[in-house]
């Protein structure tokens, strides 16, 4: 009798071990959380439409029709790297996200990218720009999308000096983005036989430029870098032409500019400013079908901007990833390895590949604003002037400082 009971225990030990084997392997469940600014200066930027983007490329990815459960959630970081962090431990602790997505907000993307690595999640920087993601603080578990500082200064600084800008003053946003552009354009401009005359810092968010502004135009340099995004670019640029900086001679070098920033200032103030981006909503068919059906399901009608657009192809790919490994998405270390195996080709940003060191690399584009009477249509706003190759854009890999290479 004894040993009859023995052998069913022994038995039904074995049948739900198993059978929790069977569920692992079998496990197609996935949460991913869209961490961006809500709210405040970047909401355009990233903000709901980033959230937006990635219910589109669950939608687009085909994985819900081969039985993968995908959630999506939001949270608003308001542009502190403590609050970035409180949320993504919450989200990885309690509510059992495997990625994170966007975060606008380099100071916050560093700290949400050390809470990635130590809970083994996965995270697509889409809306951060600091290089130091790729070089400095990189992590096996990131990937940087979009755009970083390298490229913005490598493009739209390396054409404003060898079109005869070689003096430079910079106003710089106090914080890890806007320290790390100033000092990749600042490395761009003293390279190319330029000069630094001078920079000041703001606070972010700030809505009076007027003794920042007035040290720019005292310095007399011929580019004012404005390494600063969102409310604060649109802000110093409206108030440069109220002080008349660009009819004195002076130009404006718009060092990361969205087309929500472009809508805000109006054609009439922006028109000629040079500005690089990853992605625009008018450059192919695809990129236009993808743009009108995200237009569609935002409130005000914008066309996704090169952040949200991010979003999406960052998470394309990242399904293409757990196709291939066809379950068990919790290990993040083991899906950004596939994610980097797999070519990167997708309708908005076309053919690249992700190096080691987690950099996305696909084109980039230096774009000028249109005058008012060349804008033909709504949210017709750039004109290509160059198409700069992924390769030449961004950190080449042999200059990268991140650890995992030299290993």
């Amino acid at each position: 009798m004894k040993t009859r009971i023995v052998a069913s225990l022994l038995l039904g030990t074995a049948l739900s071990i198993a059978a929790g084997s069977f569920a692992i392997a079998q496990d197609k469940t996935v949460k991913i959380g869209a961490l961006s600014d809500q709210s405040g200066l970047y909401a355009d930027v990233g903000g709901p439409g980033s959230t937006l983007a990635a219910q589109m490329a669950v939608e687009d990815s085909g994985l819900t029709a081969k039985g993968w459960k995908i959630d999506i959630v939001s949270g608003d970081h308001q542009n502190k790297p403590d609050v970035g962090a409180a949320i993504a431990r919450q989200w990885f602790d309690v509510d059992k996200v495997d990625t994170i997505v966007d975060v606008p907000n380099s100071g916050v993307a560093l700290a949400v990218n050390n809470v990635v690595k130590e809970k083994n999640g996965v995270y697509i920087n889409s809306g951060a720009a600091t290089s130091d993601l790729t070089n400095a603080q990189c992590s096996p578990n990131t990937v940087h999308w979009t755009y970083d500082t390298y490229m913005l200064a490598h493009t739209t600084g390396q054409a404003l000096v060898k079109a005869g800008g070689d003096t430079w003053f910079f106003l710089t946003a106090d914080y890890a983005f806007g320290a790390a552009l100033e000092r990749d354009t600042t490395a761009v401009v003293l390279a190319n036989g330029g000069k630094v005359v001078g920079s000041v810092k703001h606070p972010l968010n700030t809505s009076d430029f007027s003794s920042f502004l007035l040290q720019a135009q005292a310095s007399k340099a011929k580019i004012i870098g404005l390494a600063n995004a969102g409310g604060d670019t649109t802000n110093a640029i409206k108030q440069a032409a109220e002080f008349g900086i660009v009819k004195g001679g002076q130009k404006l070098a718009a060092l990361l500019l969205f087309i929500t920033d472009v809508k805000a200032i109006g054609l009439e103030t922006a028109q000629g400013l040079n500005f690089t981006e990853t992605f625009y909503w008018d450059m192919n068919d695809r990129t236009r079908e993808f743009s009108k059906k995200f237009a569609a399901r935002m409130k005000n009608g914008a066309p996704p901007t090169m952040v949200q657009a991010g979003v999406y192809s960052g998470l394309i790919h990242y399904f293409k990833a757990l196709d291939a490994l066809g379950s068990n998405p919790h290990d993040g270390v083991k899906v950004v390895e596939k994610m980097k195996s797999i070519p990167t080709d997708d309708p908005l940003f076309g053919k690249g590949e992700i190096q080691p060191n987690g950099r996305t690399i696909h084109p980039a584009y230096l774009f000028e604003v249109k005058k008012p009477s060349e804008s033909k249509t709504p949210w017709d706003f750039y004109k290509l002037i160059a198409t700069v190759p992924g390769d030449q854009a961004f950190t080449p890999l042999s200059e990268s400082k991140c650890a995992m290479l030299k290993k």
